[in-house]
């Protein structure tokens, strides 16, 4: 399972994501939608992948500023078990996945987690 991340530089938090494996089919659809954003530069690191998509003049491949995202990476498998290593304490699901990581976003950065209005019936 590979997640595929945007995020801007100089912000905190992850901007758009993708769930699947590390291969150009799974990238795209993440790439249809960040593309939109008309950024002046995109920061990758050497996978053969974005070459096919990210243009040459648009395109800086540094692990320097590779920094932001390992930090929202560590800070993903801070907060989520799931993406620290294999156990049987969670669901492989790649909905869960989606899921949990779209909740933990909301969280931080709306510090509160949406919860699901309850029936009146079923307060006590």
């Amino acid at each position: 399972m590979w997640i595929w991340t945007a995020l801007n530089h100089f912000r905190p938090g992850l901007l758009d994501w993708t769930v699947g494996d590390h291969s150009a089919e799974t990238f795209k659809p993440l790439w249809q939608r960040i593309q939109r954003w008309h950024c002046y530069f995109w920061v990758s690191d050497q996978w053969r992948v974005y070459d096919q998509f990210l243009p040459d003049g648009d395109r800086i491949i540094s692990k320097t500023y590779m920094t932001r995202v390992e930090g929202e990476n560590s800070r993903l498998r801070h907060y989520l078990a799931r993406l620290r290593r294999k156990t049987f304490c969670y669901s492989k699901s790649v909905e869960m996945l989606e899921i949990s990581i779209r909740l933990l976003v909301h969280y931080l950065k709306h510090y509160q987690v949406p919860l699901p209005l309850r029936h009146p019936d079923f307060l006590s």
